[in-house]
């Protein structure tokens, strides 16, 4: 039996593959589509894991950020004409929020991309989006893995010279950072599932 409604109307990539635009004006994808090299990718469910690593990210950023950041969850970052990517959250200057109608930041209004993997995103996690981030002028990027039932957040900065992202700290029980701004983070808060 198949998953799939007999009348599903799948979108068909013209020709060159889809644009960023394109994720505006399309009808009907499912929520959390990204857009990679032209080609649309749609989200799996996600885990528990997944979802409170990124609400303890996300609650204690907002606690730390001063006024000129904002963080934002699940929102596009238009890289280039063909990709435009949802990490699980991003630290944006506040001043590049311009309406509640908005759908995507440009890569210089984001100074953090963070992306919690799971199973079926770990290539795009681990190598893609961290590689276009860079090559986009992304300055900050985390990469957040279960260990376990805990996280494990991988830190790294942008070397302006390469445009390649370089490791800076792993961190396993506390994430304690000064860029894009001082934030210090009990990781093992997660088992407490009251943020």
């Amino acid at each position: 039996m198949s998953s799939v409604e007999p009348d599903t109307e799948w979108p068909r990539p013209p020709q060159g593959g889809y644009t960023a635009d394109d994720l505006d004006r399309l009808p009907h994808l499912p929520p959390h589509t990204e857009l990679i090299d032209g080609s649309l990718v749609f989200m799996s469910p996600q885990t528990d894991f997944h979802y409170l690593a990124i609400r303890l990210l996300e609650f204690r950023l907002l606690a730390a950020a001063p006024e000129k950041w904002d963080i934002r969850r699940e929102m596009t970052v238009t890289l280039g004409p063909r990709n435009r990517p949802e990490p699980d959250l991003i630290v944006v200057r506040a001043e590049a929020v311009q309406s509640m109608t908005q759908t995507t930041y440009l890569p210089e209004d984001v100074a953090l991309a963070i992306e919690v993997v799971s199973p079926e995103s770990e290539e795009r996690d681990r190598g893609i989006k961290p590689y276009k981030y860079a090559k986009a002028g992304i300055r900050h990027f985390w990469r957040v893995e279960n260990d376990g039932g805990r996280p494990v957040v991988y830190v790294y900065e942008s070397d302006p010279a390469t445009r390649k992202f370089v490791a800076t700290g792993i961190f396993h029980d506390r994430l304690v950072v000064s860029f894009p701004f001082p934030v210090e983070i009990d990781l093992t808060d997660i088992d407490k599932r009251r943020l």
